[in-house]
C-alpha cells in the first residue's frame, strides 16, 4: 500500500504536485449556462439538493449572463475577455490565502450548472480562452452525462492536446429509486455511455457522489462506490449531503425531517468508501463546502477544518488505506 505524502489515500494535492511539481490552486468560474433540469427541457427546479447558484455558490460569475435560453449575446472575442476577467478576479481571491513560493498555477473549474449545455459555437471560444490563459494548468468542466454529445467530446479531446482537460460528471448514486427521488433526470445507462465515450477520447473523468441522500442506507452508498471502483474512472468527489435554504430538499426536510449524518457517522462512511476504491483513483474531495448563510444541516459541516482533521485522525488510528478491502 502506498503512502501518498503521509496520507493513506491518493489525494488530488499529491497528484497535482506529482504532475506539475508544485501546488495547483482551483479557480471556480461560471460559464453562463443553465441546466436542462432547470430550463424546462427535463424540469424547472433542478435536482432537489441544488441551490439557486447551481452548485457554484463560490464561483466567480460573468459580468452578464453570457448564455441563456440558447442565445449568443457575446461574440467570441468578447467572451474571451469575460473569461480572462473571471480568471483574474478569482486569482485575486485565491492569492490572499497563498503562502510565498513559485509562481502559482491554477485549475480553471467551470462549476455552476451544466457547463456543456450549449452550442459548440459558444463552448469552443469559452473553453479555448480559459485553456490558453498562461496561468492555467488544467481545464475542469462540471456537467451532466446527458449533455455530452459527440461534438462536445471532440472539442474537449482537441483541447486536451493543449493542456489536461477533466470532465466532472454528477452521478450522485447508481440507484434509480434515489435518482428519481432527487430529480436527477437521467438513468444509469446514460452515465455508462458518456463514461465510455470519455475514455475512448482519453479524457479524464471525475465522478461526483453524494453520501447521505434521503432513503439510502450505507449499504446502498457502498454499492455506488463498488460500482465506480470497477469502472475506468480517474477521480472521484465524495460529497456530504447539505440541506441548503431555498432548495426543494430544504422544504422536504422542514416538512418531514430525515436522518442526517453525524460527524462520526460520516467519517466512518468515508473511510469505508476509501477502502473500496482502487489506489489509482484520485480523491478530489472528501466532504464539501455548504455556503454558511444557506446551510441548514448538518451544522457541523460548516467547520471543514474540523471535518478533515477528524477524518485524518481516524484514518491514522484505524490504519485504514485506500484500496484496502472493507471488512
Amino acid at each position: 500500500m502506498n503512502d501518498w505524502n503521509g496520507k493513506p489515500y491518493h489525494s488530488l494535492d499529491y497528484e497535482l504536485k506529482r504532475q506539475f511539481g508544485q501546488k495547483i490552486y482551483k479557480l471556480s468560474l461560471e460559464s453562463g449556462m443553465t441546466c436542462p433540469n432547470r430550463d424546462g427541457t427535463l424540469g424547472t427546479g433542478g435536482c432537489i439538493f441544488c441551490s439557486e447558484g447551481g452548485a457554484g455558490d463560490f464561483a466567480e460569475g460573468l459580468t452578464a449572463r453570457a448564455y441563456h435560453a440558447r442565445e449568443l449575446p457575446l461574440e467570441p472575442a468578447s467572451l474571451a475577455k469575460e473569461v480572462f476577467a473571471q480568471i483574474e478576479a478569482a486569482k485575486t481571491q485565491v492569492q490572499r490565502k497563498m503562502p510565498s513560493g513559485p509562481k502559482p498555477r491554477y485549475i480553471a473549474y467551470f462549476q455552476s450548472y451544466t457547463n456543456t449545455y450549449g452550442p459548440i459555437a459558444y463552448l469552443e471560444p469559452l473553453f479555448t480562452a480559459a485553456i490558453h490563459h498562461p496561468d492555467i494548468a488544467v481545464l475542469s468542466i462540471a456537467t451532466r452525462p446527458d449533455c455530452l454529445g459527440d461534438s462536445v467530446i471532440k472539442l474537449l479531446s482537441e483541447l486536451n492536446q493543449i493542456k489536461p482537460v477533466w470532465v466532472e460528471l454528477g452521478l450522485q448514486t447508481i440507484h434509480e429509486t434515489t435518482a428519481s427521488f432527487i430529480h436527477r433526470g437521467y438513468e444509469l445507462p446514460v452515465f455508462e455511455d458518456a463514461l465510455s465515450r470519455l475514455n475512448t477520447a482519453r479524457l479524464t473523468s471525475v465522478i461526483h457522489v453524494i453520501l447521505g441522500l434521503p432513503g439510502e442506507s450505507r449499504h446502498m452508498m457502498y454499492s455506488t462506490i463498488r460500482y465506480l471502483a470497477a469502472k475506468p474512472i480517474q477521480g472521484i468527489k465524495l460529497q456530504l449531503l447539505h440541506v441548503l435554504k431555498g432548495t426543494a430538499l430544504a422544504s422536504l426536510y422542514e416538512r418531514s425531517p430525515f436522518p442526517i449524518f453525524t460527524l462520526e457517522e460520516y467519517i466512518d462512511t468515508v473511510i469505508n468508501c476509501l477502502e473500496l476504491l482502487p489506489e489509482e483513483v484520485v480523491i478530489h474531495r472528501l466532504t464539501g463546502d455548504g455556503p454558511k448563510p444557506l446551510l441548514i444541516a448538518p451544522a457541523w459541516s460548516g467547520n471543514k477544518r474540523l471535518v478533515l482533521n477528524s477524518l485524518h485522525k481516524k484514518l491514522k488510528e484505524t490504519g485504514s488505506w485506500q484500496g484496502k478491502k472493507c471488512n
